[in-house]
């Protein structure tokens, strides 16, 4: 996905997903990776059940509905809705798939095509009814509702016999998802994904009751998770209280220690921080769901107080060069531009240590499987070798223009001009860009900036949607516009694996890609958040770049 500063707002193209709708580019404003001052959980305080938690938080609006949510499995929609699947977050650990209102991850078929699940015992919603497989085979189609689009849409191209299907409002209904009884579904795919355990975490899982109003339900969700909607102030302020339906002895990964969450809308970032750097009053038991900007790290450093309640990433959401290979099709001509872009220029433009880590691979820390290599070390004799005798001609470097993107453009081009290549910066706005790179032909640039976080924590959620031939235009985010017909067979041969076998192939296939080099690997951001003296259990890993939403608790 390409990063958005709201965890509850997470905007992205979700790889192979033509006509699901692409999304505006922010660049990479996610904190990501283990606290830079410990491993350990934030803070002294001992973990206590109740208490307010306040989640300060810029944007104006939360959608609950989980048709219309990209929200990850660790943050704001999975306070109120669960899934079949979700992820366990420990501190300083991968990422891991286990079972939500399900009792496993899935069982497939010996071809591939066809997974079961079956439910726990004793799972009720927030209107004491019972959870139940049609509820979610209804979230499910609900989905494919065209007065509901905007979630995440795997399940679209996976699911077999969707062609032309607009949701369950008519009476009708998907073959594909089966049934049987009111505990087991059963879902039909296309082609074998391994990854399907993966996809069964994403909001679309969630359950959702029939006789729904999809124009209100965003508003009053039926809630399987440990809080309910209770209050919705437009703009203003989102208060959760305790479903006291839901059963900790059937939910293995939600603590729910908080008695109240409230999400303050709207904040100024930079007053947010403000008041948490003072931290005072309710604050103390606060943080903010907006990375520190750059411009207060300083402050925040500086102040041995504010300093202790700041977690920084190790690393996370990728930031990178891509190059278009339809215009720079001279492969020594991409290899001299990845030798010749100083990395650490990128990384001081972007406020140094504290703000990103030097990239070498496509793969993003946290994810299973990922290797570290580096083909391409920062080396202007070599990039000079590589260019001796070649006619480049100037090129143009689209970017957002956002000041991260500006930055990193200019580091870019001034790398560039050292070895004798011309850059002309071409800035333009979001909706621009994505047109542009995503929609067009790519005959405007000849390289351009991209940012990306995977929606779920396997390899395969970094690479195809970057790099498979599929991608290219039609809203997808292959903006290198590189195709291979080896690499695309690749990729799809690993998709087709487990979880468990395909983690040993990605790192291969990430370093297939990179010899071609459709794109350079710059840094991994290191964002920020900063939360009060009174939060416990606050930490960030590389992947998923947030907070864990649902173990944070304050001192009562």
């Amino acid at each position: 996905m390409f990063d958005s500063t709201h965890p509850s707002n997470a905007l992205s193209r979700r790889g192979f997903l033509a006509g699901t709708g692409a999304t505006a580019l922010t660049l990479a404003l996610a904190a990501c990776g283990a606290n830079e001052r410990s491993s350990s959980s934030a803070g002294s305080a001992t973990p206590t059940k109740g208490g307010t938690l306040t989640i300060l938080q810029s944007a104006t609006d939360i959608n609950w509905d989980p048709a219309k949510s990209q929200s990850m499995a660790v943050t704001s929609l999975a306070l109120v809705h669960r899934r079949l699947t979700t992820w366990r977050i420990v501190n300083g650990q991968e990422a891991a798939v286990v079972p939500d209102l399900a009792t496993d991850t899935g069982k497939v078929s010996a071809d591939g095509l066809t997974w079961t699940y079956v439910l726990k015992d004793g799972l009720v919603a927030e209107d004491g009814s019972a959870i139940t497989s049609t509820q979610i085979k209804h979230g499910i189609e609900r989905t494919f509702a065209d007065s509901l689009s905007g979630g995440l849409g795997y399940h679209k191209a996976l699911l077999a016999g969707t062609k032309g299907y607009t949701g369950p409002y008519q009476g009708k209904h998907l073959a594909s998802v089966e049934t049987p009884d009111a505990k087991t579904i059963v879902f039909h795919l296309t082609k074998p994904y391994g990854d399907w355990p993966w996809i069964a975490s994403t909001p679309a899982f969630a359950p959702v009751p029939a006789g729904d109003n999809p124009a209100s339900y965003t508003r009053k969700p039926v809630a399987s998770g440990p809080y309910r909607v209770a209050e919705y102030k437009q703009g203003v302020e989102v208060t959760l209280k305790r479903n006291p339906r839901w059963s900790s002895s059937v939910d293995e990964v939600r603590t729910a220690l908080p008695e109240t969450v409230v999400f303050s809308l709207g904040q100024d970032e930079s007053v947010a921080s403000q008041r948490l750097i003072a931290d005072s009053g309710a604050d103390r038991n606060a943080f903010g769901a907006d990375r520190v900007a750059a411009a207060q790290l300083a402050q925040v450093t500086g102040n041995p107080s504010a300093k202790a309640r700041l977690a920084t990433a190790s690393a996370g959401p990728l930031n990178y060069l891509a190059i278009n290979v339809e215009r720079v099709t001279d492969l020594d001509v991409r290899r001299a531009i990845a030798y010749a872009v100083d990395k650490k220029a990128v990384q001081t433009a972007l406020g140094g240590t504290l703000g990103a880590a030097v990239a070498t691979t496509y793969i993003t820390p946290g994810i299973p499987g990922r290797q570290v290599y580096d083909l391409f070390p920062t080396s202007t004799s070599r990039a000079e070798q590589l260019l001796k005798g070649k006619k480049v001609g100037k090129l143009v470097l689209l970017t957002p223009n956002d000041e991260a993107s500006l930055a990193i453009s200019q580091a870019v081009q001034q790398s560039l001009q050292k070895v004798g290549v011309t850059v002309t910066i071409s800035p333009v706005e979001s909706d621009t860009w994505t047109e542009r790179a995503t929609q067009g032909n790519g005959s405007g640039y000849d390289l351009t900036i991209g940012s990306w976080n995977p929606d779920y924590p396997s390899a395969n959620a970094n690479l195809q949607p970057l790099f498979a031939s599929s991608e290219i235009g039609s809203g997808g985010y292959n903006v290198s516009r590189y195709r291979n017909s080896e690499v695309d067979t690749l990729l799809s041969e690993a998709a087709a694996l487990s979880v468990e076998q395909a983690k040993s192939k990605w790192p291969a296939i990430d370093k297939r890609i990179a010899q071609d080099v459709p794109a350079v690997p710059l840094v991994y951001r290191r964002n920020s958040f900063l939360h009060g003296s009174g939060v416990t259990n606050f930490f960030v890993n590389p992947f998923p770049s947030y907070p864990n939403y649902l173990t944070v608790g304050v001192t009562a």
